[in-house]
């Protein structure tokens, strides 16, 4: 909200599931309310426990938020209901938790993020088995991979970070003294289990501690989890290489645990896709590890180079990084080092971290190209042809073999030469043999006379051969690399076209993707302008970005409309053809981009113009109606013309006083409404007695009253609800149900109680709705099956759900046996 701070997070950290990190909570939450303090509860989860819910009682409660998913009705934590009510501590269970499909965010803690930026303090709850960074070695120790993770960044950033510490010995006791154990597998309850668990904690906090006390970050009073000074010059930076291989999440769990050891490091990674070697990974991890980076609140990127280490240090040191994580290499070969030992070699100041894993030794070998060929490919041909023809002519001189044997000995060495080095060692061995058989073997021996013809035909195919296999094979090469260099850029362009997908950030992260994979200084997307030669920068990433297509160093068209114009060098015209492709990937997102806006300006006014023109045609009957009613009673009293005798007299009273509250109930359903809407209602909850709530809504009903059968057994217990609310409810389901049961049909209205909770039942006779519309009925405005407006305005339904829920209950509709609706209310039972 404008004006107010950030608002500030604390966080209980327990040392395994079910230490007991919501009770904390709560307690914390009540000694702030006995301080003063306006406190509510967001969303907290009992799981059952009876000593949570006790300590939950009489804490303001915020309505939750239904999402409904395949057939379900989910109810998650309302942001928007939150940051409303505006309170100056709201309490958040459950800090790892993913929502929904369909919610406003995809977890918990960006929910909490939002509530923050908003200016409302908030406590959370984490368990250490749900900490990003610890995935890895809590699956070690209890052999289940958590699936709920938060973000390291996201506990640390905490303005306070309390552990919860049970002992295993006190938590495996807790099942025998009647508490309800933690929903979690049972391989986390072993006392060797639970040891290790809070052993992993203490040293995250341990880790955590350090940082608040680290003296770069400033003086922070040393707490935990006080953000310190930032300092943009001594910031550090990690780099982890990843390949898309499986030991991916290692290293990057790995480099996340470096960066959480220091303050303000920043984490990064970097796959680096080998421009003509073999193909850099499965995609499909890639995008996983990504996505593992970014949940750890890291950055990834991509780039090609020829030279793995050096492109892998040249973007470590573009980045300024202080530490680069790689794993340990996957290949062994004897006369060649690998990845990390060059790297190593190569690094400088950056301290290179070599990370074994289970692939170590298994993978293939990374090659490096000069030209068609690595250079020790031809540097080995280039050895066949100049030192080993002469070699092979000394060995083959005191043996005397025939001429043939002796030319297809020297047409294996060429062939030899040719596949390791290509063309040119080839055709030089050809030659050199040529001459060496033509000295040493070709009679008269020691001249370059040839005697006899066929010798001189058999010398000529012999280096036509050659030749031929030297084309082939050097052509063969070439191709290769140009495989595999499109097999890099697909790869490349397999990983950006993601970002098309990635939400709001897509067009710039797909921009400084580009500038990174070519070395760019900037790359600009440009849009022509209404006036003739002018350009519009629509997103640019780098330096000083080209303010046109004729001020960049490389432009290529997109569109009629667009240009993506790249400054730094030249491109060559392969790489203009990629550079293409990242053009109509740019245009996709930003015609997704310009979509999205569109939409989310477009959708709020719909829905208001829909709730207008829905309340304007269902308000307008019920207004006039009412109102003309008690307008003709109070004219008809007042006339002079006509004598009324007091029977008279007392009708048109009753009539005007029952449009009045008419027109007060409705008045009064609108309101309540608006405020369920806005998350402003005020709920008191209490322990209430349904004998005591319900002569007052007889009251209210009237006259329909002769209409409703009640049944509700003695010793039922009393519920937990806002009696004036459950009043309200209770009336509009009568009045519902009573407007559709069939004449002279009574209503009847039971109770009951099961499993702690109390349930009240409204049961009609009347036609009832279809099964796939039993929730279309609680949206506001809707009045199944009718036709006019004479039926009600449409909120009774709507508002009596909002109410229920606001009171911690539920209100679902099913079919009444024999025909009709039934209409259940569950409430808690008071503690």
């Amino acid at each position: 909200m404008e004006g107010r701070p950030r608002g500030r997070l604390r966080v209980h950290l327990g040392v395994a599931p079910g230490a007991g990190t919501t009770y904390a909570m709560l307690s914390e939450a009540r000694r702030a309310r006995d301080r003063g303090e306006d406190v509510v509860v967001g969303i907290v989860e009992t799981h059952g426990r009876a000593a949570t819910a006790r300590i939950l009682d009489g804490l303001e409660v915020l309505p939750r938020r239904t999402v409904p998913y395949q057939g379900t009705t989910f109810t998650e934590l309302n942001p928007d209901a939150v940051i409303e009510r505006a309170p100056a501590l709201v309490l958040i269970d459950e800090l790892a938790h993913t929502n929904v499909p369909g919610s406003r965010h995809a977890k918990r803690w960006q929910d909490v993020t939002a509530i923050l930026d908003a200016g409302i303090d908030v406590v959370s709850t984490v368990g250490v088995q749900h900490l990003a960074s610890l995935n890895d070695a809590v699956e070690r120790i209890t052999g289940v991979r958590q699936g709920e993770t938060v973000p390291d960044e996201v506990v640390r950033g905490a303005e306070l970070i309390e552990l919860i510490d049970l002992p295993p010995e006190a938590q495996l006791r807790r099942p025998a003294h009647g508490d309800q154990v933690d929903p979690a597998p049972a391989e986390y309850f072993h006392p060797g289990n639970l040891t290790a668990l809070r052993e992993l904690a203490r040293r995250w906090l341990a880790d955590d501690d350090r940082r608040g006390l680290d003296p770069a970050g400033g003086a922070d009073g040393g707490r935990i989890g006080l953000p310190g000074a930032r300092s943009g010059d001594a910031r550090e930076r990690v780099v982890v290489a990843l390949t898309g291989g499986p030991e991916g999440d290692t290293l990057v769990r790995r480099a996340a645990r470096i960066a959480a050891r220091g303050k303000n490091v920043d984490l990064l990674a970097v796959h680096v896709t080998n421009a003509d070697g073999p193909p850099g990974g499965d995609p499909a991890t890639l995008v996983r590890q990504r996505a593992l980076v970014e949940t750890l609140g890291g950055t990834y990127h991509q780039v090609v180079g020829d030279d793995v280490p050096r492109a892998l240090l040249e973007f470590a040191r573009g980045v300024r990084a202080t530490q680069l994580v790689l794993g340990a290499s996957r290949r062994r070969w004897p006369f060649a080092r690998g990845v990390g030992a060059t790297t190593s070699a190569l690094s400088g100041t950056i301290d290179v971290h070599i990370v074994p894993h289970e692939a170590t030794g298994m993978g293939r070998r990374l090659t490096r190209p000069g030209a068609a060929l690595t250079r020790t490919r031809r540097l080995s041909g280039w050895a066949l042809a100049l030192p080993g023809m002469p070699l092979l002519a000394a060995v083959l001189v005191p043996l005397g073999l025939s001429l043939p044997s002796e030319l297809l000995l020297f047409l294996l060495l060429v062939v030899a030469a040719a596949m390791a080095g290509g063309m040119w060692p080839a055709l030089t061995a050809a030659v050199f043999a040529f001459g060496l058989l033509n000295w040493f073997f070709t009679p008269p021996v020691r001249t370059l006379i040839v005697a006899r013809p066929e010798n001189v035909l058999a010398l000529v195919i012999f280096v036509l051969v050659a030749v031929m296999v030297s084309t082939v094979v050097d052509l063969a090469a070439r191709r290769s690399r140009e495989a595999a260099r499109s097999r890099a850029d697909a790869e490349v362009l397999s990983t950006l076209a993601g970002h098309v997908l990635r939400g709001e950030s897509a067009l710039p992260s797909l921009l400084a993707r580009t500038r990174e994979t070519f070395g760019l200084s900037a790359v600009t997307l440009l849009e022509r302008s209404d006036d003739p030669g002018e350009w519009r920068v629509v997103a640019t990433s780098g330096g000083m970005p080209a303010t046109s297509p004729g001020s960049a160093d490389t432009d290529v068209a997109v569109d009629d409309r667009l240009v993506l114009a790249a400054r730094g060098r030249p491109l060559e015209a392969n790489e203009r053809k990629v550079l293409e492709a990242f053009g109509a990937q740019a245009a996709v997102a930003l015609r997704q981009q310009r979509l999205r806006e569109v939409a989310d300006r477009a959708g709020p006014l719909a829905e208001v113009d829909r709730m207008r023109t829905a309340l304007l045609a269902a308000v307008g009957h019920d207004l006039r109606t009412p109102l003309a009613s008690a307008r003709a009673a109070v004219e008809s009293l007042r006339s002079t013309d006509v004598t009324w005798t007091a029977a008279d007299r007392g009708e048109l009273l009753a009539t005007a006083d029952e449009s009045l509250i008419k027109l007060n109930r409705l008045v009064s359903n609108l309101l309540d409404m608006s405020r369920l809407q806005a998350g402003a209602l005020g709920v008191r909850l209490e322990p209430v007695a349904i004998e005591d709530v319900l002569p007052h809504a007889e009251d209210d009903l009237g006259p329909l009253r002769d209409r409703l059968e009640v049944d509700i057994p003695p010793g039922l217990p009393e519920i937990s609800a806002d009696p004036a609310l459950l009043e309200r409810v209770l009336v509009n389901l009568i009045t519902n149900a009573v407007r559709h049961s069939p004449g002279g049909e009574p209503v009847r209205l039971t109770a009951g109680s099961d499993d702690g909770d109390v349930q009240i039942r409204v049961i009609d006779r009347g036609p009832g709705i279809p099964a796939e519309a039993h929730e279309r009925v609680f949206l506001p405005f809707q009045r199944l099956g009718d036709r006019d407006n004479h039926a009600g305005v449409g909120l009774g339904l709507a508002l009596s759900r909002g109410l229920t829920e606001a009171m911690g209950g539920t209100l679902t509709p099913q079919d009444t046996p024999g025909g009709g609706l039934t209409m259940t209310i569950s409430l808690r039972r008071a503690s």
